[in-house]
């Protein structure tokens, strides 16, 4: 199954990757090897994540604190967002 990282995937990876970097040089690899290797996971075991909190989506922690979400058509896997499990999920919609 092919995997696609959407931009805003792509967008949240890189920003990690950044942040951590500054601080931790040694995790900021460790987590984004996790990040790849789930990809690679999903392309063989695409419904291996949770269902998601948004209906169509699936979870999976590819790293403690760190979730990764995704949906699955019949022909890819789309990973939409990482983000950290303290950050609120789904971000709530303005009133």
């Amino acid at each position: 199954m092919i995997v696609h990282w959407t931009l805003q995937a792509v967008d949240d990876r890189a920003s990690i990757f950044d942040y951590l970097l500054g601080h931790n040089p040694s995790a900021a690899l460790a987590i984004d090897q996790a990040f790849e290797q789930a990809a690679r996971r999903l392309q063989d075991f695409p419904r291996c994540g949770k269902i998601g909190v948004i209906t169509g989506t699936r979870e999976l922690i590819p790293y403690p604190n760190y979730r990764l979400v995704y949906e699955v058509s019949p022909e890819a896997v789309r990973i939409l967002t990482i983000l950290h499990t303290a950050r609120q999920w789904p971000p709530a919609t303005p009133a």
